[in-house]
Formats: structure tokens, C-alpha cells, sequence
């Protein structure tokens, strides 16, 4: 399964839709089977446009000030054997494992841990669990409106290969961000291009 991430849209901001960045989110939200928002979605509408693509859930984010059926405080889920745990902050997420689970998710154990708010995508892999935050596509590292990143899940069985996916520059506004690429099988880490557990520098 193919499952899209996107977090920390905030809009409307000096745009009113994502199309208006071009077709680069639309093009990447169509080739997935499920969609998670990881929060500061700010308007209903961007959960229509998403949901045109595939199926969503997202978690409340704390610029979220309105009700869909769609949204909650934390996301669970079990795909192909995996449990996902998906809330708005992790942040500080250096923090250990376990208390980011004891603080974000009531201690549940995951194997997946997706979370949004800091702008800064982050890919990696501690204490057998698998972080993910896939950055903002609109608000990269909290500067001017510009296109950045989202995330990308591939669920295979005993296998999720995991990707921070760069969207590329805006005119006369480079893309901050770098691309990530992390491979997990049954609970190991495997290199992927040299890529071990890795963080976008700060």
C-alpha cells in the first residue's frame, strides 16, 4: 500500500489552493492509495482537495478550529501488520522514543510514528520504530510561501520503504529541504544509496 503524508498546510495563507503551486502535490496525492494529514490543515477545503486523490485521515492540528469526521487527536492504525500512530507534535523529536509515545500517543507502542508542526522534514530510525515527519508543502522550514515537501509510506508486507519527497523549487524561491530515503524490513534497518536513519539538518 502506497500511503501519501502531508502536514502543515495552512491555508488559506498568499495562496488559496495547493493547485496555485502547481501540479506537482496533486500529481504526487494521485498516485497513492491512502492519505494522512498530519495536522495545521487550517480550512475544510484543504481536505476536500485531498480527498479527491484517495481516502484520508488526518490528526488535529493546533490551527485546526473546525469539525470533520475525517480528523481526530491521534490516528491508529494497522496495515499489512504495521501499527501507525499519527499526532500533530512530537516536537522536541530528539527526545527518546518512548516518552515522544508516552506524550503524543498515551504510550501506545508503533512501529510508524508520523507527526507534523516544526516545517522540517525528518526521517529515521530509533528503538525500533520509524519516524516520520514529512515537512510542510507550502511553508518549508517556516519560510515564504513556496513549495516543499511531503512523505511518502510504501507498505509491502514485512517491508515499508520510506521517502521525505522534495517537490522541487518555486520560481525564484528555492526549496530548502532534502530528500530522504530510509528502507525497514521486519524491524531492521537496511541502507538505502548510503542513506542510513537521517535527519534534515536544522
Amino acid at each position: 500500500m502506497r500511503i501519501g503524508l502531508i502536514a502543515d498546510t495552512h491555508l488559506p495563507s498568499l495562496v488559496r489552493s495547493l493547485d496555485e503551486l502547481g501540479p506537482q502535490i496533486a500529481d504526487f496525492l494521485r498516485s497513492v492509495d491512502l492519505i494522512l494529514h498530519a495536522g495545521d490543515v487550517t480550512a475544510p477545503s484543504v481536505l476536500e482537495w485531498c480527498g479527491q486523490f484517495a481516502p484520508l485521515l488526518v490528526a488535529e492540528g493546533n490551527n485546526d478550529i473546525f469539525v470533520d469526521p475525517r480528523m481526530a487527536k491521534k490516528q491508529m492504525l494497522d496495515i499489512e501488520g504495521w501499527r501507525i500512530g499519527m499526532t500533530h507534535e512530537l516536537r522536541p523529536e530528539s527526545r527518546p522514543i518512548d516518552e515522544i509515545l508516552r506524550s503524543s500517543l498515551d504510550g501506545e507502542h508503533v512501529d510508524i510514528l508520523i507527526g507534523g508542526d516544526t516545517h522540517v522534514e525528518r526521517l529515521e530510525f530509533r528503538d525500533d520504530v520509524l519516524l516520520v515527519n514529512s515537512g510542510s508543502p507550502i511553508l518549508p522550514h517556516h519560510l515564504s510561501t513556496r513549495l516543499g515537501t511531503l512523505g511518502l509510506l510504501d507498505i509491502s508486507g514485512a517491508r515499508v520503504h520510506a521517502e521525505i519527497v522534495v517537490l522541487g523549487d518555486s520560481e525564484g524561491l528555492p526549496n530548502p529541504c532534502k530528500p530522504l530515503v530510509l528502507d525497514v524490513s521486519s524491524g531492521a534497518l537496511r541502507r538505502n544509496g548510503g542513506t542510513a536513519a537521517a535527519e534534515a539538518a536544522r
